[in-house]
């Protein structure tokens, strides 16, 4: 066994550890397997995977929590000497602001280790790693995402190369299968190594951007081979999950490990729920966990919205820890334009849920420049982003949403799509004007005038203290007030999620009404911002 000297790491930062061996493995990939042993100053231990990088090289990775002396040894089974080393590892302290965290009950449920809370803006980009390895220019669209206030990224590790109807991934002009063989003549215990030398590119620079990203282990279900499990069955699985933990998960940009998007997909590829598609997610999450050893928080995406997620996994309720839940609101020509609908879904599809969440998808904004491959996107203009986001940020939720220009089949990563602006208004209102880790959804103070459309009903969130409230108006109009029989003591403004600007307003008899003001046929929404005098 070698014996390395010490070596010196901040608190958070990922340490890498590169050993060579000369003897000639069958399939290095499945043939050995390397792990390291790093024990902290207290005596805590954490078992971390390694992976093979090719040409005889494994490496191990890590992360370290707290500051001291470590002791670290990697092992290998069946032994190799050359495969094994120990020494000690000098943790300094820093201010990195560590891991995000699922904390269910404290602000919106997520916050960095720093103890700050976290207002999630994201954007869907399903396939990054896969146009990054066909040569787009990733990185130069993440470093604008950052510059635009975004901080997640919604990626997946094996490449989507099609959605149907007629979804094709027409900038696909490399080989994205991450496997050995191919589609047709599948090698599920080898991996290819190009491939995750760009997916590690990207992970660095997510890195060094300080931009999380919501890494999905497993595609659409309904995908070869996830659809497929008489092919890629248990041991091919937990081999493809085990690889991807030893390269990424000791790196502080993962935010989320989700085991599938719209995880009912399991196990035969039918959109529909089935219980035994629970059973798969929380046998995996423990799965994941047993074998992650920094912690990330371990999430699903659904697809179906039925039955309640408290009920879905009632068996065993610490095994997911977020919930990356979709609903996509009204999209038919008519309402498209209100995403009606998604509030009441969330409030009713998280009833009970002890775990975190986020408002991860309500559809993808259409540019109709391109060709509609999509029917479902067909009536999501700006107008659906816009609302969905404020429908999903007033149920106490940071929002993650998606454009066709980036989403998956099309990639023009140099331009953004209108409705982008209005999630930046989003997150200016939530982050630089209101408090939001102090606001809770508050539907007691919303007095309605009458039986109200679909949609068009006003939505509060207010502090606990009620020094601050605000309402969100789908449609404008009058919105009548309920505060204690107090609305003088509170100074009104209206905030124009168009423009992202504030202005005065004022009360008649505890009655507001916003501007009237119509953007494409429809009346426009508001926020409505009290303070306590």
């Amino acid at each position: 066994m070698l014996t390395q000297g010490v070596s010196t790491l901040g608190r958070r930062q990922v340490g890498e550890w590169a050993l060579h061996s000369k003897r000639e493995y069958r399939n290095p990939f499945a043939d050995v397997r390397v792990e390291g042993v790093f024990e902290a100053p207290s005596g805590e231990r954490a078992i971390v995977p390694g992976f093979y990088d090719g040409d005889g090289l494994w490496k191990v990775r890590f992360n370290p929590g707290v500051g001291g002396v470590w002791r670290w040894r990697i092992l290998s089974t069946p032994r190799d000497p050359e495969l094994e080393a120990q020494g000690e590892l000098h943790v300094v302290l820093g201010a990195a602001r560590g891991y995000l965290q699922a904390t269910p009950g404290r602000a919106w449920g997520l916050h960095f280790e720093s103890g700050a809370p976290v207002f999630i803006l994201g954007d869907t980009t399903y396939n990054l790693f896969g146009m990054a390895h066909c040569g787009g220019d990733v990185e130069g669209f993440m470093e604008r995402r950052v510059a635009q206030g975004f901080n997640l990224l919604r990626v997946r590790l094996p490449v989507s190369p099609f959605h149907p109807p007629k979804g094709y991934s027409e900038w696909q002009t490399r080989r994205t299968w991450p496997w050995g063989g191919s589609e047709q003549k599948p090698l599920f215990d080898r991996f290819d190594l190009p491939y995750f030398a760009t997916v590690d590119r990207v992970v660095q620079k997510a890195e060094a951007l300080g931009l999380g990203l919501e890494m999905i282990m497993e595609a659409w279900g309904f995908e070869y081979p996830f659809n497929r499990r008489d092919v890629f069955v248990p041991e091919w699985e937990e081999l493809w999950l085990r690889y991807l933990l030893a390269r990424y998960d000791a790196y502080n940009c993962v935010f989320f490990w989700t085991l599938m998007n719209e995880y009912e997909y399991y196990p035969d590829g039918d959109w529909r729920y089935n219980p035994v598609a629970d059973r798969w997610a929380m046998r995996m999450a423990r799965w994941v966990k047993a074998r992650a050893p920094h912690g990330h928080i371990v999430s699903v995406h659904n697809g179906p919205r039925e039955p309640r997620f408290a009920e879905r996994f009632a068996l065993d309720p610490g095994a997911v820890d977020a919930i990356m839940f979709q609903d996509w609101g009204t999209r038919d020509a008519e309402r498209g334009w209100l995403a009606a609908g998604i509030e009441r879904q969330i409030q009713n599809s998280l009833y009970g849920w002890q775990g975190a969440a986020v408002f991860a998808e309500w559809g993808y904004e259409r540019n109709p420049a391109l060709p509609l491959n999509i029917p479902s996107h067909e009536f999501c203009d700006e107008e659906h982003t816009r609302r969905g986001a404020w429908r999903g940020a007033f149920c106490g939720l940071g929002i993650i949403h998606g454009f066709e220009n980036s989403w998956g089949p099309f990639m023009d990563l140099a331009h953004d799509q209108p409705g982008l602006v209005y999630l930046q208004y989003v997150k200016k209102f939530f982050t630089e004007i209101v408090p939001f880790a102090l606001l809770r959804p508050a539907p007691e103070l919303v007095t309605l005038p009458g039986e109200e459309a679909l949609g068009e009903a006003p939505l509060a969130l207010a502090t606990a203290d009620r020094s601050t409230i605000v309402f969100y108006l789908p449609v404008g109009g009058p919105i009548a007030l309920d505060m204690a029989g107090e609305p003088a003591a509170y100074t009104a403004q209206w905030y124009n999620p168009c423009t992202g600007e504030l202005g005065p307003a004022s009360a008649a008899m505890g009655v507001l009404e916003a501007p009237r003001v119509e953007r494409k046929g429809h009346p426009q929404d508001w926020v409505l911002l009290l303070r306590r005098s």
